[in-house]
């Protein structure tokens, strides 16, 4: 687990969605988000458990399936909203106090590397309770502790259904290591983000009630 301190960020104040998933995630993604529109009012970004020195392909399968634009992350760059950023392979994806994207080769967090603690929890330092963390299907216990970090800020917990799972793993640890307000079918998620991130918005400011 990488230590942050939330004094070294900068509280965002626009909603982000942060994703962890690994076995059976491909799938899971586009059941997420298939049903979300182009114009979808916030970034989406995944950490997807790959092998170290496997080829980029996540990023192009999903393109041809969801109509949102899907991208490997870069440092550097600002999330744009209605856009999915991937982690790329053998890179942790973090975000920035600036709220723009990082990348690093820091140790493996649960014998992964990307690995989703270090993005949830960067985020939740970010973000505060502007955040939305899902875990999806996978093998260990990735996502668990990061997910904790969002919703001891205020942030929205959501964890798929272990009985929809490829692999119930990292719901149940999740599950265990924390109370999500949401557990559910992933097939149902997209909804419930709409709801989410209108809800979050309205609060922010951004949107009049």
């Amino acid at each position: 687990m990488f230590a942050l301190k939330r004094s070294d960020f900068v509280v965002g104040t626009s909603p982000i969605v942060v994703v962890a998933a690994s076995r059976g995630g491909l799938a899971a993604l586009f059941q997420l988000c298939h049903l979300l529109p182009t114009n979808f009012p916030t970034a989406i970004l995944v950490v997807l458990h790959t092998s170290p020195d496997g080829p980029k392909l996540a990023a192009g399968i999903l393109n041809r399936k969801i109509a949102m634009p899907v991208s490997y992350a870069h440092s550097g760059e600002e999330p744009k909203p209605g856009h999915v950023y991937l982690a790329p392979p053998n890179h942790h994806l973090t975000i920035s106090a600036d709220g723009r994207m990082n990348l690093n080769q820091q140790p493996k967090v649960h014998h992964s590397r990307p690995a989703a603690n270090p993005l949830f929890e960067s985020a939740a330092a970010v973000y505060g309770s502007h955040v939305i963390g899902i875990v999806l299907t996978g093998g260990d216990s990735d996502g668990a502790e990061g997910l904790r970090s969002i919703t001891s800020v205020g942030g929205v917990g959501v964890v798929q259904s272990p009985s929809d799972a490829c692999d119930p793993s990292m719901p149940i640890a999740a599950m265990e290591e924390d109370h999500p307000q949401y557990i559910l079918p992933v097939e149902e998620m997209g909804p419930l983000l709409m709801k989410l991130v209108f809800s979050k918005r309205q609060m922010s400011g951004m949107i009049p009630s």
